[in-house]
């Protein structure tokens, strides 16, 4: 997961903890989680907390030079044996490329890490040439969102839990990749998975009831839930849904809900070209699990001929387009959801 330019983000965690520090790392990426973790993990390891208050040093890029990061860089540590200095948002620091000097000859009891988020520091540049001579530049791209239910299940796992497929699936349709959110709402549902409830035994197993209590996603009324019916061309089970999110608008997002039914329609005109038509053979050319699989794509490759699908990813794509104004007519996003779940239909 999250690998780039050679090292991955448990590589670098597991190098920290064996007390493996290097003298800069530039952690870089349109994904900030990996950026945050790592960082606030070097300073965990590398400085007890009574040695921060004179050894950890937090500047922010916009709001200082390259300068004053090089001579806070070259400081000694006190009372300690090194110090650590950070550079939040050190895409915004102005003239960076004058780094370039002290990572030529960076001082071995200083740990220099520059978060540099929103986009890759260029690796065509001198600096960055010194930056991997002298320590480790990471990077840390967006997860797709195949990738997301991998991401759920390891954080879960690592923590001595397991997680529902359905649960799984509900929680990522939700929250979308925003790992810093997702790893938030995992850890109310871990917290309650320790304490258990009413007088019962802890969890060990998140299921979609516990994210209905603890996150407030219906386990029945949400874009996962909708997908499945779909696929299955549950017409009751399918009008059910959009009537309690027309119903329910602070619980409905037509973006969100129209982008889960594009990806899935997308991926079943994928599947008719998989080179192996069985289970296995169609989640491998997907790239996704097995189970998720065999839930809705197989039955969806019954229901639906290539060219309906072809046809209804048009009516997606119209009705995307009527929700943002185009063609000047003014429907409610549940009318227009009403429609397109419609001619899906029929």
């Amino acid at each position: 997961m999250a690998k780039k330019a050679g090292i991955t983000y448990e590589d670098i965690v597991r190098q920290v903890r064996a007390g493996d520090f290097k003298p800069i790392y530039c952690l870089m990426g349109e994904e900030p989680y990996y950026i945050d973790r790592i960082s606030d993990y070097i300073v965990e390891q590398a400085l007890t907390e009574d040695q921060r208050d004179f050894n950890l040093t937090i500047l922010y890029g916009p709001q200082t030079t390259a300068e004053e990061v090089i001579n806070a860089a070259k400081r000694y540590p006190m009372m300690a044996e090194r110090q650590v200095v950070v550079v939040r948002e050190a895409q915004g620091l102005p003239h960076k490329e004058l780094l370039t000097f002290y990572a030529q000859k960076p001082l071995t009891s200083t740990i220099l890490i520059l978060c540099h988020k929103n986009g890759n520091l260029d690796g065509r540049t001198k600096l960055a040439g010194e930056l991997r001579k002298a320590g480790i530049v990471f990077e840390s791209p967006k997860l797709y969102d195949r990738e997301l239910p991998s991401f759920v299940t390891s954080y879960v796992r690592r923590k001595g839990l397991e997680i529902a497929p359905d649960a799984c699936q509900i929680l990522c349709e939700h929250v979308g990749a925003d790992l810093n959110r997702l790893a938030s709402e995992l850890d109310k549902l871990i917290l309650a998975s320790s304490k258990g409830e009413g007088g019962q035994q802890p969890a060990a197993r998140i299921d979609s009831q516990m994210i209905q209590d603890h996150i407030g996603i219906s386990k029945e009324y949400n874009a996962f839930e909708l997908v499945a019916a779909l696929s299955v061309k549950d017409v009751m089970k399918a009008n059910r849904i959009v009537k309690y999110f027309d119903s329910n608008p602070k619980n409905f997002a037509l973006q969100p809900t129209l982008a889960s039914i594009f990806k899935f329609f997308a991926d079943l005109m994928l599947a008719y070209y998989a080179p192996v038509r069985s289970d296995d053979g169609i989640a491998a050319w997907l790239e996704q699990s097995t189970w998720q699989v065999r839930r809705n794509i197989i039955p969806a490759m019954r229901n639906y001929s290539a060219t309906k699908v072809y046809a209804i990813i048009g009516e997606i794509r119209r009705t995307d387009a009527a929700s943002k104004g185009v063609g000047g007519q003014k429907t409610s996003d549940g009318d227009l959801l009403k429609e397109l779940v419609f001619q899906i239909l029929h």
